[in-house]
């Protein structure tokens, strides 16, 4: 398992970097857990990145979960009706 750190601030002129920050920091095999605690300043571009994450890592057959998902982008989360996309 890899835990994976989402940054302070992540909207939509950092989502491109971060994805890509975050499959480098993915490495090779093994679930992805992504710790979403940092994460204060952003946008539904949060969501999409987490998403693209997502389909990234089961195209290499891996798990992603989210955890310590601030109040926020949960709102998201449901309002877009992805919950189970994301699991915890």
């Amino acid at each position: 398992m890899t835990m994976l750190p989402l940054p302070a601030r992540l909207t939509h002129t950092e989502a491109q970097a971060c994805l890509l920050a975050l499959q480098q920091q993915a490495g090779q095999g093994g679930d992805l857990v992504v710790d979403a605690s940092a994460l204060d300043d952003f946008d539904s571009a949060a969501l999409a990145t987490l998403l693209a994450l997502r389909r990234w890592a089961q195209a290499q057959g891996r798990g992603l979960r989210v955890q310590q998902v601030p109040a926020r982008l949960a709102e998201l989360v449901s309002l877009y009706g992805v919950a189970e996309l994301l699991p915890s």
